[in-house]
């Protein structure tokens, strides 16, 4: 594929995906759910950099450091419908969410470093 068509078949394929999600979503809430919880994306970015590189040492860094940073994200799926369903403000608990994402993320390269000896 030419070095300009190839950045935005990868773009638009990726973004068609997540429309799609959001779209059944929208009328299906588990089904979108469930569809938003496959890995997806990374495993597209997979493809991706297997088609860029074809570095198996790059995509098993890539595949390992994703399930460090996949860990301190699933808090905020509990956290947020807590909050909405408590009456915060979306805006106000998404951004509470978000904030309790980045702190759970500088813990796991703390914890995935010192514990574990994986520099991420």
């Amino acid at each position: 594929m030419s070095g300009l068509l190839y950045p935005i078949v990868k773009a638009a394929l990726s973004g068609i995906i997540i429309m799609a999600v959001s779209e059944i979503a929208r009328r299906y809430a588990a089904l979108g759910a469930l569809i938003a919880s496959l890995p997806l994306i990374s495993l597209l970015a997979i493809i991706w950099l297997w088609n860029d590189t074809a570095d198996a040492e790059r995509i098993a860094a890539h595949a390992e450091a994703t399930f460090w940073y996949v860990l301190p994200t699933l808090p905020m799926f509990l956290a947020l419908p807590l909050m909405l369903r408590s009456g915060m403000d979306f805006w106000v608990a998404l951004g509470l969410a978000c904030a309790l994402t980045v702190a759970l993320y500088l813990a796991a390269i703390w914890i995935a470093s010192t514990y574990f000896g994986v520099k991420l």
